[in-house]
């Protein structure tokens, strides 16, 4: 079977014509261009290591789900839509704690890269090593064993054509909270690491067998908001946006200490004007756009730093953080004044494996109080995974889904194409 064909048997259907050539928004025949990118994150949630708060919250299931009844009201959440997230008893305390995707979501990852579509390079967008990052010991637990639990045998060697496959790879700010040397420790490891690629906390590539066409401008938005003031979230008995008046204090330690770690914007900016890729996507931890209603602020403050560079250069900004599946556009009108031709698509895929729900009263309040921006799509308490299949111009995004029961079986929950922007001459200053 060929690789156009893998392409076009993809169960959302093909591309809007899988042929030997692509056509771009103009109508002016491009040439045959095609890739497949598989998107994932906050993956590290691993039953063998629990979370301090689960020592000392030795839930029965129904303490467990009394405590999700409770969390959910006081998140202002709709309460006839209230649902529990899976459950499991600990191995290690005994408990009952949230269960976790991650043993299904990279079985399914690996099947569907294997026997249904080309996944020609991977992105991981952050949280990979849950509750802490890695802790140089400090709780007892070697970091090698870690690494290789929760990274290197779930997604160290998901595909096996091409050979050329690598995760590329972000980190989060659970990466960072044990400390600045422990993420560091994360960073080493994935620069060693066969089937992974980093090169320090922030940088730009070209995956191998992309012939060029596609470059990623990847950013640690935890050094980033880091630097800055963010206010603490709050929400009205409404669901909308409240406030404290409080700064936040960051749980995790990864101040920018470099005169270049405090200039990413800068250099994002920079490197986004130059770049020759056909495609270009930034790649992040931490959401501009997102529907559960507990991350405003920090968007809100990564909207001012970041959407100036991205509205004018970038195709797609491609996050995690939320423990969801959303896309979100912005017609980039209130960073530019006006809106583009076609708007700054953002892809969330959060869900490899935690869970997280909507909150539909901060969604509906979201959609009124910001015209710029259009949920296009948001869906949680779900484990799940995203697909983007590039080919010419055009691009197709699937959103995909586990079942909570357990086994690696795929839905296919959302469908969205949008087109390459980076090149249209709107989008210049």
């Amino acid at each position: 079977m060929t690789r156009v064909t893998l392409l076009c048997l993809l169960s959302l259907g093909a591309l809007s014509a899988c042929t030997n050539q692509a056509t771009t928004p103009q109508g002016e025949t491009a040439d045959d261009f095609r890739t497949g990118i598989l998107i994932f994150g906050d993956s590290g949630n691993h039953p063998n290591y629990p979370d301090q708060d689960d020592f000392e919250d030795l839930f029965t299931k129904e303490q467990y789900l009394e405590s999700e009844w409770q969390e959910w009201l006081e998140d202002r959440r709709p309460p006839d839509e209230f649902k529990a997230r899976p459950f499991m008893e600990s191995p290690v305390t005994g408990g009952v704690v949230p269960a976790s995707g991650m043993q299904d979501v990279a079985k399914a990852m690996s099947d569907y890269c294997n026997h249904t579509a080309v996944c020609d390079f991977g992105i991981l967008v952050g949280d990979n090593i849950y509750p802490s990052g890695a802790t140089l010991g400090a709780d007892g637990v070697d970091d090698a064993q870690r690494f290789r639990d929760m990274l290197e045998i779930p997604f160290g060697n998901m595909v096996r054509s091409p050979t050329s496959y690598k995760t590329y790879v972000t980190l989060g700010n659970h990466d960072w909270e044990t400390s600045r040397a422990g993420g560091f420790a994360q960073i080493e490891y994935l620069e060693q690491e066969p089937g992974f690629y980093m090169d320090g906390p922030y940088y730009s590539v070209r995956p191998a067998g992309t012939n060029g066409d596609v470059e990623l401008f990847i950013i640690d938005t935890s050094m980033l908001l880091a630097s800055v003031p963010v206010r603490e979230d709050t929400l009205n008995e409404d669901g909308s946006e409240g406030s404290l008046g409080n700064i936040e204090v960051p749980d995790y330690h990864v101040q920018p200490l470099t005169g270049a770690e405090k200039s990413q914007p800068q250099w994002l900016e920079e490197a986004l004007k130059k770049s020759t890729a056909r495609w270009k996507f930034v790649v992040a931890h931490h959401p501009i756009w997102s529907s559960s209603g507990s991350k405003f602020e920090q968007a809100r403050v990564l909207r001012e730093l970041l959407l100036p560079a991205m509205c004018r250069y970038a195709d797609a900004y491609i996050v995690g953080h939320e423990h969801t599946l959303e896309i979100h556009t912005d017609s980039c009108a209130e960073t530019l004044g006006s809106p583009t031709q076609k708007p700054l698509v953002e892809i969330l895929s959060g869900a490899a494996s935690k869970q997280r729900p909507l909150n539909t009263n901060f969604m509906r309040h979201q959609n009124e109080k910001y015209p710029e921006h259009k949920s296009v799509f948001a869906q949680g308490m779900v484990w799940g995974f995203s697909y983007l299949a590039l080919e010419g111009d055009k691009a197709q995004l699937t959103m995909m889904s586990v079942p909570d029961e357990g086994g690696s079986d795929i839905t296919n929950v959302f469908e969205y194409e949008f087109s390459r922007r980076s090149g249209d001459n709107n989008l210049k200053p």
